[in-house]
């Protein structure tokens, strides 16, 4: 059997796809990069919360066996567990992995569960970031959640961008705004995390998550309290920042 040929440079398939894919629907995008050969290997990194079924849902439309990854830090609420479950057998889909952290790293770092009050990055790091990278290893790409209207750097955020040198990001809903979300979970029926309806807008780790009052940034209940809004730290060109694992 002949050896594949390598992918081109990332930077170089972003730029192609992000002209190629310019004006196509977040369905569209999705559905490309799950099986353009320029995007190469793909899978879904799914926190199963708040909005996350949007992205569940168009994966199930276009190919259940996309590989989706979710990670259990061990410190997310039940009503996630629940739902993952739910949600993953009501939507067909047939690749669900659960991944989690190194249980023996854990053990030596954060042996009482206190760590995210002491060091909350490093409790990101060892509970996400770390077991993502491992689990994202074997792919060329990766499908995240991540919009435009979130503010910030993601408010020019494209399709198709370079996670460091050797994968990429695809953001099929770059472009969604709220009421797009809105309209999507309403037009299909779809089943809202039971959190939600309790006043949490943004769901992580149940020990850094809090409701969120009326008028305030989604994401305002992350963390409060900290300067911190994000869930890890990894390396992107040699620079560390932060990265967002929602999805």
């Amino acid at each position: 059997m002949p050896l594949e040929a390598p992918l081109p440079p990332v930077e170089d398939r972003v730029d192609e796809l992000n002209k190629l894919y310019a004006h196509h629907s977040a369905s569209s995008v999705l559905e490309h990069a799950i099986s353009d050969p320029l995007v190469g290997k793909t899978a879904l990194l799914s926190s199963f919360g708040a909005e996350s079924i949007v992205l569940l849902h168009m994966v199930s439309v276009i190919d259940r066996t996309t590989p989706i990854l979710f990670l259990d830090t061990e410190m997310l609420f039940p009503e996630t567990l629940d739902y993952q479950r739910e949600v993953a057998a009501a939507l067909r889909l047939t690749n669900v992995q659960v991944f989690g952290p190194d249980r023996d790293l854990t053990f030596v770092n954060d042996a009482n569960s206190r760590l995210h009050v002491t060091n909350p990055d490093a409790c990101c790091a060892l509970r996400k970031t770390e077991p993502m990278q491992a689990a994202l290893a074997p792919y060329d790409a990766w499908i995240t959640g991540r919009k435009r209207v979130q503010g910030g750097k993601r408010a020019k955020l494209r399709f198709f961008e370079a996670d460091g040198k050797n994968r990429m990001k695809i953001n099929p809903l770059a472009h969604f705004s709220k009421q797009d979300v809105e309209d999507y979970l309403q037009n299909n029926r779809l089943p809202r995390h039971p959190l939600v309806a309790k006043g949490y807008a943004s769901i992580g780790c149940a020990p850094c998550t809090t409701k969120v009052a009326p008028g305030e940034d989604a994401r305002a209940g992350r963390w409060r309290g900290l300067d911190k809004s994000e869930c890890g730290i990894h390396v992107v060109n040699g620079q560390t920042v932060r990265s967002d694992l929602e999805t």
